[in-house]
């Protein structure tokens, strides 16, 4: 294909609704200066310098949607507490709609709150992580409410993500019914889910990193083979249409049903800062795309290229369209082959 179809792709995205159902993770930084150890235990003393809240797992997702010009819905559980609130003010933000993102006070938002340490003559580095959410199954009053409100937005969307981290947000009720719909209405769907893929037959397209996929087939994956037979093999398990497949360094994958293959090398081979939400931007590029009416391939290429873009910022980051957009046409030329 070439920058010009890959172009309009990108121009095919504005305004495209999407809903993105799932963990809704609010990732917390609080920053802290040294100041001394402590007299009760030999730990570090710090003193509070600052807290940030970042969009984490299906929040992320929804919210690159939302920046590459797409028209997101966030929907999904959050707690009383200031991590939903934080991914309520960061979503609204950047225009995305959080009618769907349902209050539970019976549960914590999912939170990863990550502690950071440094001084005047020191790196600051994380010294601890700290995660909250609830083990417990959604209440049926809430999930009733989040249904509700998920099926009420599904005839206004031209694409679904599901984004699955294992927090129990997506149920195998209300995953059926917006297969269901998805498939008698036409609307391309996508699932990534990080330890239960298996659990979603009925959906369009999936996504996987490559460890995910060994995981998956319930084995190694050491060459290009025994790749695809698993991707394949995943595809005819959930009768989907295609799986799309991150690798790292080595670049992304694209097959679909049909046996049909399309390698695509990374786009970018500048320096990788931080890799974490680059899948979050990968699907929300894909389903965006797909939504707008780009070809599967086109698709793919797209969210390599905005993977690209999200590892070379610090955290889980978004990305815009004109940062897509300029890259698309400074993108190598086999970097948009495919």
């Amino acid at each position: 294909m070439t920058k010009e179809e890959l172009l309009d792709g990108v121009k095919r995205m504005d305004g495209q609704p999407v809903l993105v159902l799932g963990d809704l993770i609010a990732d917390i930084y609080l920053d802290g200066r040294i100041s001394r150890i402590s007299r009760e235990a030999p730990v570090l003393v710090l003193e509070e310098a600052g807290e940030k809240v970042v969009a984490g797992g299906a929040a992320n997702v929804a919210n690159n949607v939302a920046t590459l010009g797409g028209a997101a819905y966030a929907a999904g559980v959050i707690g009383g507490d200031s991590g939903g609130a934080g991914l309520m003010d960061i979503l609204e933000s950047n225009g995305a709609d959080t009618c769907a993102m349902v209050l539970a006070k019976d549960r914590p938002t999912i939170s990863k709150t990550r502690v950071i340490a440094g001084g005047r003559a020191t790196v600051s580095q994380q010294i601890v992580r700290i995660d909250k959410s609830s083990k417990e199954p959604l209440k049926k009053t809430t999930e009733a409410v989040l249904e509700e409100t998920v099926m009420g937005i599904l005839p206004s969307v031209s694409g679904v993500v599901l984004s699955d981290y294992g927090n129990g947000t997506i149920t195998q009720h209300l995953r059926k019914k917006i297969f269901g719909f998805c498939r008698d209405n036409g609307i391309p769907s996508i699932v990534d889910s990080r330890y239960d893929i298996r659990s979603f037959p009925g959906t369009g397209f999936v996504k996987q990193n490559d460890s995910e996929l060994a995981a998956a087939v319930g084995h190694k994956l050491s060459t290009a083979d025994e790749t695809r037979n698993a991707a394949m093999h995943l595809i005819k398990l959930l009768a989907a249409k295609g799986a799309l497949i991150t690798r790292g360094e080595d670049g992304m994958m694209l097959y679909l049903s049909d046996g049909t293959a399309c390698d695509i090398p990374v786009s970018d081979v500048s320096e990788v800062y931080d890799v974490s939400g680059a899948g979050d931007t990968c699907v929300a590029t894909f389903i965006t795309a797909l939504a707008g009416g780009a070809s599967p391939a086109a698709a793919a290429v797209l969210s390599n290229i905005a993977a690209g873009i999200a590892v070379r910022k610090r955290g889980t980051a978004t990305v815009s369209r004109q940062e897509l957009t300029e890259a698309v046409k400074s993108a190598r030329r086999e970097a948009v082959l495919c």
